[in-house]
């Protein structure tokens, strides 16, 4: 077994990538600045240590005796991901790491000249690769998970609707956050896929009335989708973060969110859709279907403490 570290332990994503390694038996250091980074859930014996992404010394010496490192980049990070993830792969080099698997929490493009900020997944993709540490790379198109948050999950439980931008005829492939991290594991010990990179999305293509459907059928009441414009979802998710950011970054961050939605659902590209055929040959993973992973949550509000904005 493997002594993984965790950036970003205190996410939802990095959550379910301790979750299921340590569900796989491997030890787990989780990098986080907070004390107790696991919001309540038991997870058994973790190290916790801190680290700063902007500072590649710290990187270095969280790294430290670890094999691989999981890395995801943060929504509200300082920097771009193509200098985050240079600096996550000269620290796991450093630390002479034997894997840096990398979740790009979106679609990669075949070359970076390729519309919108999708871009730049392909040009920090190359960036890891010239650090000389060796990394596998992911990218995950859509998250069931997202309906979780704090701009999806009162609409579905308070008011039955579930608000999102995607068109109504937008084909998605939704894969569950804790399938994204059978991925990341899956590829620690794999020599041959060292130097790969992958789309992975879920077992199926949807679209949002049938997710409305198996959200009814898993919350016991009808939930209607409520299709909003992509500026109006890019203000609930800014505005769901609260008095955690300013509201100048909350302007910017609707922005930006608004203009990526509605990217996506123009792209004759289709980046919210995976073809999983192939991806499913090279590393067999049974994938949770949409309508198991939502009669596995708690449709009711509750007090139980859970990531900003998640």
């Amino acid at each position: 077994m493997a002594l993984v570290a965790v950036f970003g332990a205190s996410g939802r994503q990095g959550l379910a990538q301790v979750r299921q390694l340590k569900a796989a038996g491997h030890e787990v250091r989780a990098i986080s600045r907070r004390a107790d980074p696991f919001y309540g859930e038991d997870f058994g014996e973790v190290e916790v240590v801190a680290a700063d992404i902007y500072d590649e010394d710290s990187c270095v010496a969280a790294l430290e005796g670890a094999d691989a490192a999981f890395y995801t980049h943060p929504l509200r990070a300082r920097v771009d991901r193509v200098q985050a993830v240079t600096t996550v792969g000269r620290a796991g080099k450093r630390a002479n790491l034997k894997r840096v698997v990398w979740n790009t929490s979106g679609w990669i493009p075949d070359k970076a000249g390729d519309p919108f900020t999708y871009g730049s997944n392909t040009v920090a993709i190359n960036a890891l690769w010239r650090t000389g540490v060796p990394a596998t790379v992911f990218g995950s198109v859509l998250f069931m998970d997202n309906l979780l948050t704090n701009w999806a999950f009162p609409f579905i439980v308070n008011e039955g609707r579930y608000v999102y931008p995607h068109k109504p005829d937008l084909e998605c492939s939704w894969i569950s956050l804790d399938d994204v991290a059978k991925f990341m594991i899956a590829s620690i010990d794999r020599p041959d896929l060292e130097g790969a990179w992958m789309n992975i999305g879920g077992p199926e293509i949807l679209q949002p009335q049938t997710v409305a459907k198996h959200l009814t059928d898993a919350v016991g009441r009808e939930i209607k989708y409520d299709p909003s414009t992509p500026a109006q979802f890019g203000r609930h998710l800014a505005d769901a973060f609260g008095d955690e950011i300013s509201d100048a970054e909350k302007e910017v961050l609707a922005k930006g969110i608004g203009a990526f939605y509605e990217y996506n659902n123009a792209s004759p590209l289709k980046p919210f859709r995976v073809d999983m055929g192939p991806v499913l040959e090279r590393i067999p993973i049974e994938l949770e279907t949409f309508a198991d992973w939502s009669k596995r949550q708690e449709w009711r509000l509750t007090n139980k403490p859970r990531p900003p904005a998640g």
